[in-house]
Order: structure tokens, then C-alpha cells, then sequence
């Protein structure tokens, strides 16, 4: 499945080429133009049946990650975060760094070491290290560098009877969506952006945007799925299992009302579950892309996901499905001339 591979790719912020040769190599037998821009935004281009409106969807490529700091004289490896990862996450995850994918594991003092009040709490980044075996400086040097990136080494699974996990599926949900929409035959024109630096910044989707000046944006995103134990239902900010997510708002972006009302209405009219994004606290390319030149009318799809921004996240295959459909749907409304600001 091309979700797979999308997930076990690396893609860490700012080190985009990996996951952006995959898409461009899936693609370009499918499309009608297809280039990189300066930023390495991946912007394709795929001619539909009409053109009644200059469409762009997007999807970040770019994943959550870490970047060697520094190497030690016992050859251990220091390093920053990129991107927005919780510290107790990090322990005891193998790693793979640079280029080679070297592979490490992220350790600490030994938990027989650490005094009471240390196991009380959790290990903060700078008591973290990533061990590759090696024994000094020299050592390491000669498989690592300063500034290499670092990715999570984790397969994807399938679980249960409808569920897939693994590492990466923000966005690299969003990116399959988008990929295997280019594959078919649209009834609209589109653009299809793949962007970079969305986990630091949200920094890749404006100039993408600039170039392609949208009359409308539909961003392709995963988003937090807290529906588990001790969290009280107006906690779980989106369910698996209940259709893709509209966002009415984030901490980058207020939905346009017209734009939110058009893609309600699509679902409702071919009775397509979905539901509202009840969450704030994180932005998307929306945020970028709706304030770009005089403005662009923006709206967010996202999938359903539990536990973003860790070495492992999981999805209901449902929810991918239906948010599929869901596009599908808006394409063919947007074709008949549906939709007008």
C-alpha cells in the first residue's frame, strides 16, 4: 500500500527530499506538470473536464523530528527537537540518523541510577542523548555529523479490524489523499501542493501559494484524535470512527464561512459523516495560505488521528475513506459551478 511507504519515508522538516522523490516518482506518470520550487514544495498540476475555479489542495510532507546537536567525547549524540514533540516520548526510541539512516536509540540514566525525585518525573531533552554503539567522538564522526537529521524508525501496521499505524501519518495521510486523487480522472483542474517546514512554521504553503494565487484552498490534514481513557468527551477534539474532520477554527486560521458552509452542505447532501475539529491549541498551511496576496478562501479536511507528533500515530481506515469520498464529492460540486464567494 502506498500509505506504507509514504509512512517509513523520512521527511523530518527541512529535509523534505526523501518523501518528495516518492511522491514525485508515484506521480508523474499521472499529471501534467510536475516541479520543485525553491523551498522544495512539490507543486503538481493535473488537468480536469473544466476549470470553473483555480483550485489548490494541500498536504505538508514534512514530519515531526529531531537534528544531532552536538557529538560527545564518548561518542554519544546531543540533539534539538524540530517540530512539536512531547520530551516523554523520546526514551528508549530507536532512531535512524542522516543520510545512511544510521541507527541509535534515544537513552538516559538508567532508571536504577536516578534518585525518587527523578523518577517522579519526565526526563527533560537535555538529560536525553541518542547512543549509535560507538565509543568516541572519532568514532561516531566517521557515521554521523552536526546537523544530520533524525527520524523515528518505526513500521506501519495494520491493527485491529480496520486501523493502521505508524510513524509520519501527520501528514502523510493527507499527502495519500492528495496522491491517489491526482492519480484519477478529475472532473476540475487542480493544484496539488506538497509542502515543506508545515511542523515549524508552517513556513513551505505561502510561497506555494503565491506562485498558484488559488481563488479557493482546501488543506489535507490529520488532526488529534483524543477519544480515549480518562478523557471526558468534550476533550477528545475528533473520534475515529466518525467520518472525516471540518476544522471551524485553529490557533492559525478561522475557517472561511462560506467556504465551511459549501463543504458541510456537500457532506450532508451525499450523506458523508463528518465532524468538527473541537480543538485550537495547533495551526495548519491554512493559516499561511488564507493570508496570502489579497487573501484566499480556505477550509481544512483532516483524518481523525490518535497520538500526533510521536514515533507511532493510528488512523481508522474508514475515516480515510470517507474523507476520500468527501473530496471526491466537493471536486464534482466545485465542476458544476456549486461553490461561488
Amino acid at each position: 500500500m502506498f500509505l506504507e511507504k509514504l509512512s517509513r519515508a523520512a521527511g523530518v522538516s527541512g529535509c523534505e527530499s526523501e518523501i518528495r522523490n516518492i511522491i514525485k516518482e508515484e506521480l508523474t506518470p499521472f499529471v501534467d506538470s510536475i516541479e520543485v520550487d525553491v523551498l522544495g514544495n512539490l507543486l503538481v498540476f493535473k488537468k480536469g473536464a473544466t476549470d470553473n475555479i483555480r483550485l489548490m489542495l494541500a498536504a505538508h510532507m514534512d514530519e515531526v523530528g529531531l537534528m544531532v546537536s552536538d557529538i560527545e567525547k564518548n561518542g554519544l549524540l546531543k540533539f534539538y527537537k524540530l517540530g512539536g514533540i512531547d520530551d516523554q516520548v523520546l526514551l528508549s526510541k530507536v532512531v535512524l540518523i542522516g543520510s545512511e539512516k544510521v541507527k541509535g536509540v534515544i537513552g538516559a540514566k538508567a532508571i536504577h541510577l536516578q534518585k525518587k525525585q527523578e523518577r517522579e518525573k519526565t526526563i527533560p531533552l537535555e538529560e536525553l542523548f541518542i547512543d549509535i554503539g560507538t565509543a568516541s567522538k572519532e568514532e561516531a564522526e566517521k557515521l554521523v555529523k552536526r546537523g544530520d537529521y533524525v527520524s523515528f524508525d518505526t513500521e506501519p501496521r495494520y491493527l485491529g479490524g480496520n486501523a493502521f499505524s505508524g510513524k509520519a501519518l501527520d501528514d502523510r495521510v493527507g499527502c495519500y489523499i492528495l496522491a491517489e486523487l491526482l492519480k484519477e480522472d478529475l472532473p476540475i483542474s487542480v493544484w496539488g501542493v506538497f509542502t515543506v517546514q508545515e511542523e515549524i512554521g508552517l513556513r513551505g504553503a505561502g510561497p506555494a501559494a503565491y506562485k498558484i494565487k488559488p481563488e479557493l484552498a482546501l488543506i489535507l490534514e490529520t488532526t488529534t484524535a483524543a477519544d480515549v481513557v480518562e478523557y471526558e468527551e468534550h476533550f477528545h477534539a475528533t473520534s475515529l470512527g466518525k467520518g472525516p474532520v471540518l476544522t471551524l477554527m485553529d490557533a492559525s486560521f478561522v475557517a472561511h464561512k462560506k467556504v465551511l458552509d459549501f463543504l458541510i452542505s456537500v457532506a450532508e447532501v451525499n450523506k458523508i459523516p463528518y465532524q468538527f475539529r473541537r480543538f485550537t491549541q495547533a495551526g495548519t498551511d491554512a493559516g499561511k495560505i488564507s493570508l496570502t496576496a489579497e487573501g484566499v478562501p480556505a477550509g481544512v479536511i483532516s483524518t481523525p488521528c490518535r497520538y500526533l507528533h510521536s514515533p507511532v500515530s493510528l488512523i481508522n481506515l474508514e475515516d480515510l475513506s470517507k474523507g476520500q469520498e468527501l473530496l471526491r464529492a466537493v471536486l464534482n460540486s466545485l465542476a458544476k459551478g456549486e461553490f461561488k464567494i
